[in-house]
């Protein structure tokens, strides 16, 4: 039995769990053993898969908590023929292209997309667009879409042309691993043959900039430090509750540095010392953008899962829902945190997810987003 661990760039690396053999699309073979370390004996451009190994082994750490699991007795080709079934002639069957698609893991869909090529010369991305329309079709497209060229894209939109869209900013950068975070650069690098530091510096400004830029290392330190948690919540309470102004470059060395274990002692040893929690002192000290992302970062330290159930929650309250962000992060987490995120959104607010993407949406569009909740925690 084959389990698929991630997505790369270019790549979809596949693990078999009785076996020793990473599997690459590419063509390439990359031996492992799982109960060691990778190592890597690589053919062809191997280069490119071993930079992924690191990925797709974090990946897997993360699969078991998502709603979204490989389908078993995946046949591509059959996939393949069923979509191409559901578009041809007049009308399309929806119904039928959401139940595969939210049924198939990323990896698997990413084989989907080949294997229809391969039989009917034509890119199923294409097809889908001019089959779908509205909110269904970009869900559609972004659950057909791999995962870091995903956020590659999410983030490019969000900096290209007039404005900016910080939002998606924040929530990517501050919630991604470093892992991830390096992936993205690279990826980014070469899907636009641009720098993603330099596209953000242009696009931002300030201590927010600052931040961003830290973030964009993916350097953050690892552990615990427990020779500086008091340094730190001392330096941060300086800098805000006992400083006349704010030293905002405090906050973004530290939160921006700091491992999420060791931030989580810095915010304790934080509370005895100022008698508040470090986002209270936040929303007092700062505004804007920098605000915005310094709680971002500290939510995802604290919690990974209630951030993003805190980001749904806020993306459909009150008469507007905010269908990009709803849209994302239900795409992005279906196969990481989906069901963690599932609890947290049943304990911070009084109904639960899927009850609330049921009120919130219609049609096509809430029937597959409510096959990627997964399940109703009422």
């Amino acid at each position: 039995m084959k389990a698929v661990l991630a997505m790369c760039t270019k790549v979809v690396c596949i693990y078999t769990y009785k076996g020793a053999e990473v599997e690459c699309l590419c063509g390439e073979v990359i031996w492992c053993n799982r109960k060691k370390n990778f190592s890597q004996k690589c053919f062809g451009f191997g280069q490119k898969c071993k930079d992924q190994l690191s990925l797709c082994t974090s990946s897997m750490l993360q699969a078991n908590r998502g709603t979204v699991k490989p389908s078993t007795n995946f046949n591509a080709s059959a996939d393949a023929e069923v979509l191409h079934k559901a578009m041809k002639g007049l009308g399309t069957n929806e119904d039928a292209i959401l139940q595969l698609v939210t049924a198939r893991s990323n990896a698997q869909r990413q084989e989907i997309k080949a294997s229809y090529k391969t039989l009917y010369g034509k890119d199923l991305i294409g097809d889908l667009k001019g089959e779908l329309g509205g909110k269904f079709e970009t869900l559609i497209v972004a659950l057909m879409t791999s995962p870091i060229t995903y956020d590659v894209t999410s983030l490019h939109n969000a900096i290209k042309g007039a404005g900016t869209d910080e939002k998606v900013l924040v929530e990517i950068l501050a919630s991604r691993t470093s892992q991830q975070v390096k992936q993205i650069v690279a990826a980014y690098k070469q899907e636009y043959d641009h720098d993603l530091e330099k596209d953000i510096t242009g696009d931002t400004s300030g201590h927010f900039q600052r931040l961003l830029v830290i973030l964009l290392q993916a350097n953050r330190q690892t552990g615990i430090q427990a020779e500086s948690i008091e340094s730190d919540a001392q330096a941060l309470f300086k800098a805000g509750e006992q400083k006349f102004g704010t030293d905002e470059q405090s906050f973004v060395t530290i939160l921006g540095n700091r491992s999420a274990e060791h931030l989580r002692k810095v915010f304790d040893a934080y509370m005895k010392l100022s008698g508040y929690e470090i986002e209270e002192s936040i929303k007092r000290e700062t505004s804007g953008n920098l605000k915005d992302l310094l709680l971002a970062v500290v939510k995802c330290a604290r919690s990974v899962p209630a951030y993003f159930a805190e980001t749904l929650y806020y993306a459909m309250k009150g008469s507007g829902t905010d269908d990009n962000t709803l849209i994302r992060v239900m795409v992005t987490r279906s196969e990481a945190d989906l069901l963690d995120i599932r609890a947290q959104f049943r304990r911070l607010f009084a109904c639960s997810l899927h009850s609330m993407i049921k009120g919130d949406t219609s049609g096509d569009y809430r029937k597959a987003l409510l096959a990627l909740c997964g399940g109703d925690d009422a």
